[in-house]
């Protein structure tokens, strides 16, 4: 079957297909690949296409095409299988899409296994950190064209607490970590297992601000993780001296006063 350059993006889009790469859009435009640019330059202007990496087309909807893109949640899997890359999308990304971010995070975090360049794509400022990805909890957020991978409540709240930075700072972090507790999927066995698999920092600061802050009573389980796996005492706030009076349960160095805005 061969389509014609105007009609391609709501021909692909009608028949729910979310992605092309090069070489399969010029198959169906009966192009060569060095050929696509060129014909779907207009188009791409038009936003009825948009290539978040080399090599990949994305048809957009048209209630995105003021955007130029669609939301970034619709792109990551595309994007990233293109990459052959493994990811999931995290940190206070992951906290909005789960229902619980306080205020709409201003990059779109992902968390992938090798290095991929940060890029703004339409409306969408991705921002990418490498690390282990394989031995976190991850589950599958529906879109509109599939699924995409992004972390699970009790790794987006170890993954904020051990980088207090991606999270906005250690006020903002209590705040998502408080609203993170209230959602049905908040389970304390979880959080205490997901605990052993970072640095014990985490898992003491999860703790220490979970009670103080969302009157949490039933930590007991991360308490047992975390207390002895380190012998000296963290420090609260990341970017404070280990310094002021020690928290004896959560072995933290309360080394700044606290304000979520809860």
């Amino acid at each position: 079957m061969r389509v014609r350059a105007p009609e391609a993006a709501d021909w692909a889009l009608a028949r729910g297909i979310s992605a092309f790469s090069s070489a399969e859009l010029a198959d169906l435009l009966g192009v060569p690949e060095d050929q696509v640019r060129r014909r779907l330059h207009v188009h791409a202007q038009r936003a009825e296409w948009v290539m978040p990496v080399r090599g990949l087309w994305v048809p957009v909807r048209a209630e995105y095409r003021t955007w130029g893109a669609p939301p970034g949640v619709e792109i990551i899997d595309a994007m990233m299988e293109h990459l052959d890359a493994r990811y999931y999308v995290g940190w206070l990304t992951a906290a909005s899409l789960l229902g619980a971010a306080h205020q709409a995070p201003q990059v779109f975090q992902v968390a992938v296994d090798r290095q991929v360049r940060d890029r703004t794509v339409g409306r969408t400022r991705f921002e990418f950190a490498q690390r282990d990805v394989e031995s976190v909890d991850t589950v599958a957020f529906p879109t509109q064209s599939g699924s995409a991978w992004i972390s699970s409540v009790a790794t987006t709240a170890m993954d904020l607490a051990v980088d207090v930075a991606r999270g906005g700072g250690i006020d903002n972090v209590a705040t998502v970590l408080v609203e993170l507790a209230d959602l049905d999927a908040f389970d304390p066995t979880e959080i205490a297992r997901v605990a052993a698999l970072f640095p014990a920092v985490a898992g003491r600061r999860v703790g220490y601000l979970l009670e103080r802050f969302a009157g949490r009573d039933d930590l007991e389980s991360l308490h047992d993780v975390v207390h002895d796996a380190v012998e000296s005492p963290s420090r609260l706030d990341p970017g404070g001296s280990p310094s002021g009076s020690v928290d004896p349960r959560w072995m933290l160095y309360l080394n700044r006063e606290v304000e979520p805005d809860v």
